[in-house]
């Protein structure tokens, strides 16, 4: 039976590959590849060289043209390369059709971001949620992947009368998938009842693009250690504290960061840590405001939240890191004047946009967390006042 693909090798010397559709400029590839660097050190692999190609659609057969692969083949032959990174998913034939010609490790964004989560998984139910994405993600490439075709089995043992290897497989996988989710079924229903036997209290959650700073702000306001790291998808767990402020208390918790392209079957395969974000009554919307693509990044949270039917929920963005923002938007020669002035320009143009349901805030430096907790108290009471209306006093 194939085997799974274990983590990358450390230190490994990645080639960068990225599809740049027509009428996208080339500012708009660099910034996906940049993610894409992000994500390959955040698995062990280091970028020694990015290629891309601008195409109106990618072909079929080997993704890119016959051109861009001659070129990358002349840089692999002189050059130390380990492995070479699609920002696109594959099909099993492309990536087949592709190794062939480069004669090197062919991964696509969606494995390189399963291999991350692998590395990540350390509860017994994260490891079961990215072992059933993984088989998802195989399955439908298996024929493309399968390098013995030719070889028949007999009908001896499992497999059966002139069934090939890559059925077998294909058969051994499926099986696999489905006790797998039965598996993940049973976490849901522990998780589901532990979140029943939270009581009537309201909850909170974090969401956010990946590394935006949700871990550092969850140790913050729970006053709590959560596990902080300066790379992608630094959990894949949630952590639920309960948080007190002026003797009101409700529940906190963080959860998994967002990320474009996140591959279909890790948002299927974490319904039990998005769970967390659906049941919520409050959602921390955190942004990194020194990301240049900041924007960018809260329309792709927003859009996975809609697809997750969460979108509705009352939600405060929380712009965050703007301790870095003032430090990189604004040259030290600056006027206090004029920084304060674009500052306010800035503020004034979110809490029009939020209907005031926003703060500026850095977890880092603590800066302006006290309005924030005011902020957020001031909801969490909104809400115990319309789920309780007969119920005045808060307890701690």
């Amino acid at each position: 039976m194939i085997e799974k693909k274990g983590t990358i090798k450390e230190q490994a010397n990645a080639i960068l590959v990225g599809w740049l559709p027509q009428g996208k400029s080339e500012s708009y590839i660099q910034e996906f590849l940049d993610e894409l660097s992000f994500l390959a050190e955040t698995a062990g692999a280091k970028e020694v060289k990015r290629f891309y190609q601008k195409l109106e659609h990618p072909d079929s057969r080997t993704f890119l043209g016959k051109g861009k692969l001659e070129e990358i083949k002349k840089y692999i032959d002189t050059h130390s390369v380990d492995l070479i990174i699609f920002d696109d998913e594959l099909s099993g034939s492309q990536l087949s059709n592709i190794e062939a010609i480069l004669k090197r490790k062919i991964i696509d964004r969606s494995d390189l971001i399963l291999d991350i989560f692998a590395i990540r998984a350390k509860t017994a139910t994260a490891k079961v949620q990215v072992e059933l994405a993984q088989y998802q993600y195989i399955l439908p490439r298996l024929r493309g992947m399968w390098k013995h075709l030719e070889r028949q089995g007999g009908g001896i043992g499992s497999r059966g009368p002139g069934e090939t290897e890559i059925e077998t497989d294909r058969r051994i996988i499926k099986d696999k998938i489905s006790l797998l989710k039965k598996r993940l079924q049973e976490y849901d229903k522990q998780a589901q009842t532990q979140r029943k036997e939270r009581g009537e209290l309201i909850r909170v959650a974090l969401v956010g693009y990946t590394n935006v700073g949700k871990s550092t702000l969850m140790t913050v306001l729970s006053k709590s250690d959560v596990f902080a790291e300066n790379k992608l998808f630094a959990t894949l767990d949630t952590t639920t504290r309960k948080v007190v402020l002026e003797r009101t208390p409700f529940l906190l918790s963080d959860t998994v960061g967002f990320i474009r392209k996140l591959p279909h079957h890790l948002v299927e395969s974490f319904k039990s840590t998005l769970d967390e974000v659906r049941e919520a009554d409050i959602l921390l919307h955190v942004v990194d405001i020194s990301h240049p693509q900041f924007e960018d990044q809260i329309a792709t949270v927003n859009k996975t939240l809609h697809e997750i039917k969460a979108e509705q929920k009352l939600t405060i963005l929380v712009f965050n890191k703007m301790d870095k923002y003032e430090q990189d938007a604004y040259d030290e020669w600056l006027a206090d004047d004029i920084k304060s002035d674009l500052l306010n320009q800035l503020k004034n143009r979110w809490e029009n946009e939020t209907h005031g349901l926003c703060i500026f805030i850095s977890a880092s430096q603590k800066n302006n967390i006290d309005e924030l907790r005011k902020i957020l108290l001031d909801k969490v009471r909104e809400m115990y006042g319309i789920r309780y209306p007969y119920k005045t006093v808060f307890y701690e």
